[in-house]
């Protein structure tokens, strides 16, 4: 389809998804990521350190899409603790069907450049919640 654009990474954004990989803090961290239009290119939209699912949602707009890595501390059901990356794609029912599809088009880039296995998306962000995202990532052992 020729209407699907797939939007490049802008280079400093990969050097941090790079560094947050190896991130050393425990705490819930995020960043959240756009798509400029002008640019054609995802960028970083904002950062956060020690932020709950809940408090993640609140920065998300109602109306627009969003990428986001969060580094979540995930205590299994076995007592272990790990520091699973999550890639969330908020895309809200009633944005607009461009907006959408520029989203949608470059999210797999985003998702390979970051090296992400656990892919997660929300139609209202309402749905991101703890109780959600342990849902989530009960899939995974």
């Amino acid at each position: 389809s020729d209407s699907l654009v797939v939007c490049e990474v802008d280079p400093e954004l990969k050097e941090k998804l790079r560094k947050f990989r190896f991130r050393k803090e425990t705490d819930n961290a995020a960043i959240i990521m756009k798509v400029d239009k002008d640019r054609q290119m995802v960028v970083l939209e904002e950062e956060f350190q020690n932020i709950s699912p809940e408090e993640l949602k609140m920065e998300l707009p109602e109306r627009q899409p969003r990428f986001v890595v969060y580094s979540y501390k995930y205590m299994h059901a076995d007592g272990r603790v790990s520091y699973p990356l999550c890639f969330i794609f908020s895309s809200p029912v009633g944005c607009k069907p461009e907006q959408q599809m520029m989203y949608a088009g470059s999210k797999n880039r985003l998702v390979q450049t970051a090296e992400l296995t656990k892919v997660f998306e929300i139609r209202t962000t309402d749905d991101l919640t703890e109780a959600w995202l342990q849902e989530k990532l009960s899939f995974f052992r």
